[in-house]
């Protein structure tokens, strides 16, 4: 072979026979691919198909737990036995979803873990605790300490304490006014005081601060909670304009004389006792 035809010659046998033939196109010489199983999806894009599949019938799960949780509540905020009609009607819904929701919840909290109970009385249903466990909850509640009732002078020196802790019982008489030696021992006894050493002054009078229990009890996570005493300035002048509104104007007073005669003078008077 020369030369000449080695160039002539196609160096791809494909274009050889469509050079002999050009009917034949390029097509016709490409292998079969079997379309009948489409490709496999990677596995991050099967489950957003999945998840595109099912999500039509999610609101409606969530709205039938929504509206559960809702009658619960109604039922457990209410003293008075609620019938399936006037929870239907109270919150717009079908009284066969009210009804058999209602049944979902006898059968729920009939179950020997739980304390409370829904049952159907007079018409209607109501939470209530158990029957078997009313003589452990009496038991209960005869232990619990009373609720916390505190005196004005109580208020009082607790509120010194609580704004110039540590602070001497001495001058806690002073900016009250009167002895408060009870009162301490009253909130000191209630735990919502407790002492904080000795002041280094003649006599090392011991001082008073507020407790953990103090916290608690009036639900302060600590003592930069407490409203400053310019808001409390504010609220006292609140309530005076309130109360000046709403009163009647007062009668007249008369004026005193320039010169108050002997008994008139101000006598010294020993301070009076919380005690």
């Amino acid at each position: 072979m020369s030369l000449e035809e080695v160039k002539e010659q196609p160096a791809n046998p494909e274009e050889q026979v469509d050079a002999q033939d050009p009917e034949v196109t390029r097509a016709d010489h490409q292998p079969d691919v079997d379309v009948g199983e489409p490709a496999p999806l990677p596995a991050d894009q099967e489950s957003l198909f999945i998840a595109e599949a099912i999500q039509p019938n999610q609101p409606a799960a969530d709205s039938s737990a929504a509206l559960k949780a809702i009658i619960e509540a109604v039922i457990y905020i209410t003293d008075e036995p609620l019938s399936a009609d006037q929870i239907a009607a109270a919150l717009g819904q079908p009284l066969d979803t009210v009804k058999a929701i209602l049944a979902q919840l006898v059968t729920e909290y009939s179950a020997p873990d739980r304390g409370l109970s829904v049952r159907e009385i007079a018409g209607g249903y109501r939470m209530s605790t158990k029957p078997e466990h009313h003589e452990s909850i009496r038991m209960f509640v005869k232990r619990l300490q009373p609720p916390l009732k505190l005196s004005l002078a109580a208020l009082e020196t607790l509120a010194v304490i609580a704004y110039k802790q540590p602070v001497t019982a001495p001058e806690i008489m002073e900016i009250r006014g009167v002895q408060g030696a009870g009162v301490l021992k009253t909130l000191l006894d209630r735990k919502l005081v407790a002492t904080a050493g000795r002041k280094n002054v003649l006599g090392k009078p011991i001082m008073y601060k507020t407790s953990r229990e103090f916290l608690i009890q009036f639900g302060l996570s600590s003592l930069a909670e407490l409203p400053t005493l310019k808001e409390f300035e504010e609220l006292g002048r609140l309530a005076m304009a309130d109360s000046e509104d709403a009163s009647e104007p007062a009668p007249a007073v008369e004026a005193t004389p320039p010169h108050p005669s002997p008994e008139d003078q101000p006598t010294e008077e020993s301070p009076r006792s919380d005690e």
